[in-house]
């Protein structure tokens, strides 16, 4: 009997790993690469949400950065489809310098694109997906920027977080000034992301 109880625990645990993901590869207008992203040393969640790990996770360095324009396709492949049910969104930073130099301090961060909820029955339109892009907007100021991706798993309070940074260099920007908020310091934890609960 204990025998099989730890067969089950196995198990569990097994599944709950394989169901983690990472932002693998970069999308950037009609183009992919590896190079530049800042790949997640495991799938592990970044926990709590006050860590400066939760600007680009516990990663290996990226080796390029790379051109894309202002109003070209941008966001990440994930490593497999998003299986935890939380909302997921893509952010740029605008680096102070070099993009490969930054570590995403500072009142930098803008969001571009969220993938939120859907009611009756409770879901998330990011469920599913193995690819989360949306489009740089078209007056994004030109410079180097870190864009990163989440996806925050509401299963199990308190909120599990899978994100990952790339380098970019943005071109034919525009004049545009978004708000910014810090990164740790946009969600608290007791913001309505980090203790939610689901009901089916």
């Amino acid at each position: 009997m204990k025998f099989a109880s730890s067969l089950i625990a196995l198990a569990t645990i097994a599944q709950t790993a394989s169901a983690h993901y990472i932002f693998q590869t970069l999308v950037y207008g009609d183009q992919t690469t590896n190079a530049a992203v800042r790949e997640a040393l495991s799938n592990s969640p970044v926990q709590p949400c006050t860590s400066t790990n939760m600007r680009c996770n516990i990663a290996n360095p990226a080796t390029e950065t790379v051109d894309v324009s202002a109003g070209d396709t941008i966001g990440f492949i994930l490593s497999t489809a998003i299986f935890h049910q939380g909302p997921a969104a893509i952010y740029l930073g605008q680096a102070p310098g070099n993009a490969s130099d930054w570590d995403g301090s500072g009142e930098a961060w803008f969001k571009i694109a969220e993938w939120s909820a859907t009611f009756n029955p409770v879901n998330f339109t990011d469920v599913g997906l193995t690819e989360l892009t949306t489009t740089i907007p078209q007056d994004t100021p030109s410079g180097q920027y870190l864009v990163r991706g989440e996806q925050i798993g509401l299963q199990n309070p308190p909120a599990e977080f899978y994100l990952g940074c790339a380098q970019i260099n943005i071109v034919n920007g525009g004049s545009g000034n978004p708000s910014k908020v810090s990164i740790p310091g946009y969600i608290s934890e007791t913001g309505k992301h980090h203790h939610a609960t689901l009901v089916a």
